[in-house]
């Protein structure tokens, strides 16, 4: 993986897009993986409002989007262009999958710009755009139905992208604070006392009751709330006339 790479080398290049909505769901996929550099060779309709619309925050990527005349024209600069095609084609170049293009090009990148070219809504690229690519780059759809609208192709590769270049690290936290042994131990007497007293718990012959629960409560890691919600669901059952509804 390229450590950290700018993704500012990346550029997405959309030849002949005709649905200014399609426009604006590509800025927003751009965005969201970190990218920000749209090109739009010959767009039937931009600016235009469904494509601020479809956005969706991504304003801004419109707003900085460049316009051109040809597809050589978006391509001016870059030392690597990847072709994306549903289809294989006769005469292409050897043919790779997204997610090994995604290192290809994270590769490439680290020399100068690199674009990512996808076509147009109904026909896709052309032979002879495609022939400006030095990269045929495919999206290993189900083959039975591979038809990918244009926002979620380009989201997808954005994604790979991201994936090639970036030291994401661990994935953030999603657990709240942890509860201590103490207030597990407690917990545990809790459970102990109000099974005793319901008859579930005979002390005399705990059997393996108690260390059974100690494993499985310490294999989940509870945490503090939820100690504090098993806890309350028991003085419920012991006490539940201080619980019950009044009228």
């Amino acid at each position: 993986m390229a450590e950290a790479l700018s993704l500012n080398r990346f550029r997405v290049v959309l030849s002949h897009p005709s649905h200014p909505g399609n426009i604006g769901a590509v800025a927003r996929a751009l965005k969201t993986m970190g990218l920000s550099r749209l090109y739009l060779v010959n767009p039937r309709s931009f600016p235009d409002p469904e494509a601020e619309t479809r956005a969706s925050g991504a304003t801004d990527v419109l707003a900085n989007a460049t316009v051109c005349n040809s597809l050589e024209e978006a391509l001016a600069g870059v030392s690597m262009a990847a072709a994306f095609t549903a289809r294989r084609r006769e005469l292409a170049l050897p043919m790779q999958w997204a997610r090994q293009a995604a290192g290809t090009l994270a590769e490439a990148a680290q020399q100068g710009d690199v674009a990512l070219v996808f076509g147009n809504e109904t026909y896709g690229l052309s032979n002879e755009e495609l022939a400006i690519c030095q990269l045929p780059v495919m999206i290993p759809a189900n083959p039975e139905y591979s038809s990918l609208n244009l926002g979620a192709a380009v989201q997808l590769m954005c994604y790979e992208l991201r994936m090639a270049t970036q030291d994401l690290g661990e994935a953030p936290a999603s657990f709240g604070e942890l509860a201590t042994v103490d207030e597990v131990e407690n917990m545990l007497g809790h459970f102990q006392t109000a099974m005793t007293a319901s008859g579930f718990f005979n002390p005399e012959n705990p059997k393996r009751l108690m260390p059974r629960l100690r494993r499985m409560f310490g294999r989940i890691h509870l945490e503090r709330d939820e100690v504090n919600i098993l806890r309350g669901m028991l003085a419920s059952f012991q006490f539940p006339e201080k619980f019950r509804k009044r009228d």
